[in-house]
């Protein structure tokens, strides 16, 4: 049975570094130019984490003192942090455990979660499902990746796609039909070869050779990737909406994973969207993997109506992908 109250987002909070690095950066790094990235991703630059000693706790931590700051929000009063990263401080303690720490929510429990690029997506159901159990009533969902940290500079195939970021919501219970509507979550492990990291994990634990062969760098074969990605993240959204009789004129914003361009117009145009309905920020963020779409989010905040129906998607590594509906709260 459906439970009488929904999960809603209620406060949304982002972060990016100070540091830019713009095409025109790359361009004096691999053999490339501003023209051709632009062309082929979008992407004119990105922000990278530059402070030492500095990791991917630290910008969560950025985003949600915002949450914190505009709903006076006690942070003893949270029940749950789950943060979506690819890139955790260490290997354990886990990233949400730091954060905790870090802003003082000694009562919350936390987590990490990794489904690469569509972390995020995953983490926002999981804290649904919680919310609507109704054991939980506050829960903080951070998606944040210090890319720059797994990037190898000299790769022209990935350093021109990647940059740092943090994006996070507060969610809550809502009895006005508001909130979280719906997800669609898919997996594909048989995707790991075409994008993955190839050592440190317990498969090929870091050594001196690892490490010179440069095999805890993200490795992208980009052709597969593209492709899939164009596929799964389309199907998905169309499929999320044909589930729930929407058609494009239904649908206030997409809120699409920021990873290539031309991914983002393949998904709007299978949805029936006009480009003034489609969430884009890639220009100057790059590919935050768990962080684009509450990065979106952020920066859309004061367009944003309550009633409006929202559809996330994203795709990543792994391969996960999937789409979630929202009506928006606030």
């Amino acid at each position: 049975m459906k439970p009488t109250f929904n999960a809603a987002i209620t406060a949304v909070g982002g972060y990016v570094p100070a540091t830019k690095l713009t095409n025109f950066d790359l361009e004096k790094m691999v053999d490339t130019n501003d023209e051709w990235i632009k062309s082929r991703t979008g992407i004119s630059e990105r922000s990278i984490l530059k402070e030492p000693g500095k990791a991917s706790s630290d910008m969560a931590v950025k985003a949600i003192e915002e949450i914190i700051r505009k709903k006076k929000l006690d942070p003893l009063s949270i029940d749950c942090i789950i943060c979506a990263t690819v890139t955790p401080d260490m290997i354990f303690p886990s990233t949400a455990n730091l954060i905790g720490d870090k802003i003082g929510a000694k009562n919350a429990f936390g987590f990490d979660l990794g489904a690469a690029c569509s972390g995020f997506l995953f983490a926002l159901t999981t804290a649904t499902a919680f919310i609507e159990s109704g054991r939980y009533k506050k829960i903080i969902v951070v998606g944040v990746d210090k890319m720059s940290s797994i990037i190898d500079y000299t790769d022209r195939a990935t350093c021109i796609l990647f940059g740092d970021g943090a994006g996070a919501v507060l969610v809550e219970p809502t009895t006005d039909g508001l909130g979280v509507q719906d997800s669609i979550l898919k997996s594909d492990g048989s995707g790991a070869p075409y994008l993955h990291i190839k050592a440190g994990g317990s498969l090929k634990p870091a050594s001196m050779e690892t490490v010179l062969a440069k095999e805890h760098y993200a490795f992208q074969d980009g052709q597969p990737v593209f492709k899939f990605a164009v596929k799964g993240m389309a199907d998905v959204s169309a499929e999320l909406m044909e589930k729930h009789h929407l058609t494009g004129d239904d649908i206030a914003w997409l809120v699409p994973h920021q990873a290539n361009l031309r991914i983002i117009d393949a998904t709007a145009n299978r949805m029936g969207l006009s480009k003034e309905k489609v969430m884009i920020n890639i220009e100057k963020y790059g590919n935050t993997t768990a962080a684009t779409i509450p990065l979106c989010l952020w920066d859309w905040e004061s367009k944003l109506k309550k009633g409006d129906n929202l559809i996330l998607a994203a795709f990543g590594g792994g391969f996960t992908w999937g789409a979630t509906w929202i009506k928006w709260a606030y």
